[in-house]
């Protein structure tokens, strides 16, 4: 095989290691790559090749593929310049990635405005306030928007390498590759794992104390009216306040509150489906298990089947 055929069918992936990367995620991927060589080269298809950069080693460039992986110690990426200015650099010729935390260097990079992206659903609140700008699906495990492509919890780097062998070496290969480390296909939706938390620290005592008064009024009627009377301002002014306080709407927010205590009663009860919306005041049981899916991905039942633990 010539050189210039080697470039065809090798594709190449450059893995940032910031400080206070997840190392697991940094090695799997690399590892994931070099499975998926040895399975797909010998077949006649793509080969990659996985450099793992240090935050001194940015010169490098003419990656195909750059990857932006998780983070365990709380970083961010908002200070660091020199890498904004690399991934900008990428951006321009190449496929930018990230996984959880690793899409805030994509944002502080500036190349989240506008695309449709997720991250870890955690980080919902966080994301949201920095990059207002992007189209946060928290609710996704992956999404691929073209040229970026973000996935969303800590381990979901098992997805977007399988995803990349898919879109680069085709499904044979990616399913080979999936058997050989024993790990699912990338179908996985982040919504099913997504536990709702409040929050609370945002300094405003009104809208906290109608938080608080809401969590003992999960299955009774709620209205935005009774909500400003606890918050002592207009509903207008309560609208306003608590979707900036939350990050919801005050009726989304008590959805979010009784889909969260649903989730508790699937995963450790035995209640009917029809009891456990008439407990959260649903008098209509298909619009509990409507909201439910909206919220989860799954039906009440199917939730239930995969996560019980009774």
């Amino acid at each position: 095989m010539t050189n210039t055929m080697q470039k065809k069918t090798i594709k190449r992936i450059g893995i940032l290691a910031y400080g206070g990367a997840q190392m697991s995620a940094v090695l799997g991927l690399a590892d994931v790559f070099l499975v998926a060589t040895r399975i797909g080269v010998p077949l006649g298809g793509v080969g990659f090749e996985a450099t793992v950069l240090a935050p001194d080693d940015l010169g490098n460039s003419g990656f195909d593929v750059v990857i932006v992986p998780p983070s365990l110690s709380g970083a961010r990426g908002a200070g660091e310049g020199q890498a904004h200015a690399w991934l900008q650099k990428q951006a321009a010729g190449g496929l930018v990635c990230s996984v959880c935390a690793g899409a805030f260097w994509l944002g502080h990079a500036g190349l989240l405005d506008g695309r449709p992206v997720t991250t870890h659903w955690a980080l919902e609140v966080e994301f949201m306030r920095a990059f207002p700008s992007a189209r946060l699906a928290p609710e996704h495990m992956l999404i691929d928007d073209g040229t970026l492509i973000t996935a969303g919890g800590v381990m979901a780097w098992v997805d977007l390498g399988l995803h990349l062998v898919e879109r680069f070496a085709g499904g044979e290969i990616m399913a080979r590759t999936a058997r050989h480390l024993l790990v699912d296909p990338p179908r996985r939706a982040q919504s099913h794992y997504q536990r709702f938390e409040p929050e609370m620290a945002h300094g405003d005592a009104n809208i906290l104390a109608v938080q608080r008064w809401l969590e003992g009024q999960i299955g009774g009627p709620v209205s935005v009216e009774q909500m400003a009377a606890r918050a002592s301002c207009s509903p207008r002014s309560l609208l306003r306040r608590f979707k900036a306080a939350t990050g919801f709407s005050p009726m989304q927010y008590v959805q979010r509150l009784r889909m969260e205590r649903a989730r508790g009663e699937l995963e450790r009860g035995r209640l009917p489906v029809g009891e456990i919306a008439y407990r959260l005041g649903y008098q209509d049981s298909s619009a509990f298990i409507r909201v439910f899916r909206q919220i989860t991905g799954l039906s009440p039942t199917a939730y239930r089947k995969r996560f019980y633990c009774g």
